[in-house]
């Protein structure tokens, strides 16, 4: 008999008990290399040699029929509710594509590991030769789970879809990045600053990695409770990240020479007219993330950014 940790209502972690026999693993990916297909096909192997059931994603399965040889128990799905009865969900590619099972998991819960078949894979930690350790992790409870906030986006003027949700990062900038433009951003309806730059980024703690990183922004541990503000390539030099609560909504309106400006939501991006307002708040559903052991989130932090390795060149 094993176990599957999940949460309750309060945030108080429960054991859902299960057989073997009974455990669903689900599979979301996207195109990978060839030199990425003998990780696939060990994932496989170590799912049918302990007796998991395999559900896949329909237009991930027409991708895999054409590299690997699938088993011939594997069941198709396409929508998240043919995930009811599945116990985990194995994201097969890099961060982008996790990013992704976000919007396919939603509110269900379901634990996410990622399998990494891309270049850095903050999010996506397991590589190939970690796979089966990874699986039998999975089989014997011997994992913990990440709580992952959003963010979510909504605004009086304008739809942003099903899933108004982003797990990385939200950003506002300008449609044709040929100007810079000017943001209003508002705390709790209190005026905070007006930013003239290429554009804004509110971050979670799990985007801190991400672009608000690349733009000067600080790493955030996933359990912080925060946002981060990070300005893209601001005017005013003295303006620099804020940090604040995500019990805080935040507020932006744009304006410019150009009438439209582009709002993106992790990898989606939407059109919104000049003087949109914009509220930002956190989700009140959070994304479950499996962190196996010798895997956390230092652990990860170390080996993609190289910290603790000595770069400099050597003496002769």
């Amino acid at each position: 008999m094993n176990e599957r940790c999940s949460s309750d209502a309060n945030g108080y972690f429960v054991y859902l008990q299960f057989n073997s026999s009974t455990v669903k693993i689900a599979l979301y990916g996207k195109r990978f290399d060839q030199e990425f297909t003998d990780s696939i096909e060990k994932l496989f192997d170590a799912l049918v040699r302990r007796g998991i059931g395999i559900l896949v994603h329909e237009k991930f399965y027409l991708f895999l029929s054409q590299k690997v040889t699938l088993p011939s128990t594997i069941e198709i799905f396409r929508t998240t509710e043919d995930l009811q009865n599945v116990s985990y969900l194995l994201s097969v590619g890099g961060d982008g594509t996790l990013l992704e099972t976000a919007a396919l998991i939603r509110d269900t819960r379901i634990p996410v590991l990622g399998i990494n078949t891309g270049r850095l894979g903050f999010l996506s930690p397991v590589s190939g030769n970690d796979i089966d350790m990874a699986i039998e992790a999975l089989v014997n409870k011997d994992y913990t789970l990440d709580k992952r906030s959003l963010i979510e986006v909504r605004s009086e003027q304008q739809d942003f879809g099903d899933f108004p949700y982003a797990l990385n990062d939200v950003t506002l900038t300008n449609k044709q990045r040929s100007s810079m433009i000017t943001i209003h951003a508002y705390i709790n309806d209190q005026f905070m600053n007006t930013y003239w730059a290429d554009g804004l980024i509110v971050a979670t703690p799990t985007g801190s990695t991400a672009y608000s990183l690349s733009c000067g922004g600080p790493i955030i541990m996933p359990e912080s409770n925060n946002v981060i503000l990070t300005p893209i390539a601001p005017h005013n030099l003295n303006v620099r990240p804020f940090v604040l609560s995500n019990t805080s909504k935040v507020s932006l309106r744009a304006e410019g020479r150009e009438p439209h400006f582009t709002l993106t939501l992790d990898s989606r991006s939407f059109v919104v007219d000049n003087e949109t307002i914009i509220d930002l708040t956190r989700a009140t559903f959070e994304l479950y993330m499996i962190s196996l052991p010798g895997m956390g989130f230092f652990n990860t932090i170390r080996q993609k950014m190289g910290w603790g390795h000595d770069a400099r060149t050597k003496p002769r």
